[in-house]
């Protein structure tokens, strides 16, 4: 990655490795997007967050980041499953910060969809989210992050490569994107780098998840405990700012959870 914008009097000696950058984070009002993004801009990047519907989250994060930076952050709704809505989502990225360097294709739908249950509707909004709106995305961000050796981040799963009991349409979406993410990497090449983080147990799915469920979850990975949020982010701004020959490449954030069996 490189930096040629404005605000590149702000990284003297490398403390602010993404100045003059500008990164667009799907899903990012909370959870995971939320820590990604706040790494992005901790990192001296200008940061859209991306919301559908959580747009009381959006608006206090924009307003934390703005403090910390004026001008830096801002909000943009977007239903990533109208196709129309994804190549405006990327002129209003433009028209506000004036380029776009880091796509970080991070907002999902996770539900069960048991065999014999499975609705067209789940189909689509699974698949959609998941898998179609990042190939869109990317598609309608390809000139943008060309123009400026950019870089796509795809937050996968673990549960892609080992099935999760009851997702067979969640983990089949995530693990299209795992190729979607090599695939990406070598059409995109060489100017924009495409990479994937696939976290384990880093944060809990929303909702209540048993307590001896989650003990059995942390006891199958290696480090015997959980991650967080910020170990992502971690991850993210190593592929940002720390890795310009790595393309392709799926980073697992998981404990060593996918080192054993899975549920």
């Amino acid at each position: 990655m490189h930096s040629d914008g404005p605000n590149d009097a702000m990284n003297p000696g490398g403390a602010a490795p993404l100045a003059g950058q500008v990164a667009l984070v799907t899903g990012s009002a909370r959870r995971l997007g939320a820590a990604v993004a706040r790494g992005l801009h901790g990192a001296g990047a200008r940061v859209v967050i991306h919301y559908r519907s959580s747009s009381a989250e959006a608006g206090a994060l924009v307003h934390s980041l703005n403090t910390l930076r004026h001008g830096s952050a801002a909000g943009m709704q977007c239903d990533l499953l109208d196709l129309e809505a994804l190549r405006n989502l990327v002129d209003s990225v433009v028209g506000t910060f004036g380029r776009l360097d880091i796509l970080v294709n991070n907002a999902s739908t996770f539900y069960a969809t048991p065999v014999g249950e499975v609705t067209a509707a789940q189909w689509d909004d699974l698949v959609g989210t998941n898998l179609r709106a990042p190939l869109f995305l990317a598609q309608a961000a390809a000139g943008q992050l060309r123009q400026h050796g950019g870089l796509i981040i795809n937050m996968l799963d673990i549960h892609a490569q080992r099935p999760l009991k009851q997702h067979p349409v969640y983990c089949a979406a995530k693990a299209g994107l795992a190729m979607l993410t090599r695939s990406l990497a070598r059409e995109l090449a060489p100017e924009v780098r495409v990479n994937g983080i696939a976290p384990g147990p880093v944060l809990w799915p929303e909702g209540d998840l048993d307590p001896e469920l989650k003990e059995k979850i942390i006891e199958r990975t290696a480090l015997k405990r959980r991650g967080s949020p910020q170990d992502v982010a971690r991850a993210a701004l190593f592929f940002a700012t720390e890795a310009p020959y790595v393309t392709g490449q799926i980073l697992a954030v998981d404990g060593g959870r996918s080192l054993g069996g899975g549920l």
